[in-house]
């Protein structure tokens, strides 16, 4: 089912609506068939193919007829096959491949007919309008669409983060409290890290059922298929070439969002309006309420398939899912959860491209330095993702200060969470083997000094 497109108050360009003109005038196909059959023919092809001839001999055949083809095997590579097309008073030749499906470029077809329909569209356009597709994008519509708009007036809202007055950063050297670390790069008087939550869209190629048109230049969407791209998280529509314009201002519609586990990040609490994901604030707030004295608290596995369970319920019912003790009262299915779901996220809450930053920061053996390091990592993370890191650290230091019921040290829980919140960009075996160590001493670190990092 193709998504209605989005209304704007303003028509297509005049351009815009006679590129469909343009696309209904364009040259049928006429296939060429061979009058023989052709012993060697592969079983993907027709009667179209006329075997081993040619570009002269193709030329002949196709004739004067625009729109006229026929699929040859190459003379200098045996087993190569070329579709030859009559375009423009001249014959062309493009090198034909199948894998499954018929392609020259990078759309693939379930026939010969459809690519050469699309070919012969897409060249009549092109030669038409080759002038106006090259600045068509010099005065896109996309400032006036209904879906800028209403992203404008949802900006308004965004969640920001405020503190009210600078930290005193103290630390413990040698048996002696050091002086107040007064920082004007680092953990004391960087600059306010504001959550605007900035999405890019997250485009692919769709092949859109009837004349649609792009929702940044307002021109027609031209070819048979795969006529442009889609943003699978808010469903903008545009020419592939637009997309590489549109500015990273996604807004997730919930109608796209099909699961909430291994859901991006930033795409989840943008659809959802919130600043942190759901399954993180409803997970806290009923291990807070129930279960910081649980002795191995995130340490002892819940049952696995109650923890499916739930997950299976914040994906069919997201905020409406129940974990209440009435239905599970063992605790540690809650924090399993919680542990999946950040398992789960397909990019990890300390992403990939700060991964190496952290890691290094670890390995500084002065601690007031290592922790000014570990700081300007957390600056570099989308702001989805501190958020996310922030409110977890700080309820794991709430378990903390239970740890004589719960025996979760700082110590403990960064075993547990630091393969959990990163793991290597290149997912290399012994590199996470290796970096265990600094994983465990990050998050431990993240807890200890929670309220002067964040």
């Amino acid at each position: 089912m193709v998504a209605v497109p989005v209304e704007t108050n303003r028509q297509p360009s005049d351009y815009g609506a006679a590129s469909l003109t343009l696309q209904q005038e364009a040259p049928r196909p006429k296939r060429i068939t061979c009058p023989q059959e052709m012993e060697n023919r592969p079983k993907h092809y027709g009667r179209e193919f006329h075997g081993m001839i040619s570009r002269e001999r193709a030329d002949e055949l196709l004739g004067s007829a625009e729109g006229a083809y026929l699929i040859r095997e190459s003379q200098r590579q045996p087993g190569s096959y070329t579709l030859a097309l009559r375009f423009g008073h001249q014959t062309l030749n493009y090198r034909l491949f199948y894998d499954g499906k018929h392609f020259v470029g990078e759309k693939r077809f379930e026939s010969v007919h459809d690519l050469v329909t699309d070919g012969l569209i897409t060249l009549y356009i092109e030669t038409k309008a080759a002038e106006y597709i090259a600045r068509m994008t010099t005065n896109p519509i996309y400032e006036h669409l209904g879906y800028t708009s209403l992203l404008r007036d949802k900006i308004v809202h965004r969640l920001s983060r405020v503190r009210n007055e600078p930290k005193k950063v103290t630390f413990q050297k040698d048996g002696k409290i050091s002086s107040p670390l007064v920082r004007h790069s680092a953990i004391k008087d960087c600059p306010e890290k504001h959550c605007n939550y900035e999405k890019v869209h997250n485009f692919k190629v769709h092949t859109f059922r009837g004349p649609h048109w792009c929702e940044y230049c307002a021109n027609f969407l031209w070819g048979l298929i795969a006529q442009g791209v889609r943003c699978s998280d808010c469903g903008l529509n545009v020419h592939k070439q637009c997309s590489k314009l549109v500015p990273s201002d996604c807004q997730p519609d919930l109608r796209c969002i099909k699961k909430v586990f291994s859901c991006d990040l930033t795409t989840l609490v943008k659809a959802h309006n919130t600043p942190r994901p759901m399954v993180l604030d409803m997970c806290i707030r009923e291990i807070e309420h129930r279960g910081l004295k649980s002795e191995g608290l995130y340490r002892v596995s819940g049952f696995t398939e109650h923890v499916e369970d739930v997950k299976l319920a914040f994906d069919r019912d997201g905020e409406k899912a129940e974990i209440s003790a009435t239905i599970y009262p063992d605790i540690n299915i809650i924090t399993g959860v919680l542990k999946l779901y950040l398992r789960d996220l397909p990019i990890p809450v300390i992403t990939y491209d700060v991964y190496s930053k952290f890691i290094q920061a670890s390995k500084i053996p002065d601690p007031d330095t290592r922790l000014e390091g570990i700081h300007d990592g957390l600056q570099l993370l989308p702001p989805a993702h501190y958020e996310t890191l922030r409110y977890l650290m700080a309820h794991l230091k709430r378990v903390t200060m239970n740890e004589k019921d719960n025996f979760m040290s700082a110590e403990n829980l960064g075993i547990v969470f630091g393969p959990t919140l990163m793991r290597p960009p290149d997912q290399n075996t012994l590199s996470t083997l290796n970096d265990m160590r600094y994983q465990k001493l990050i998050v431990q670190l993240l807890i200890e000094h929670e309220d002067i990092l964040f």
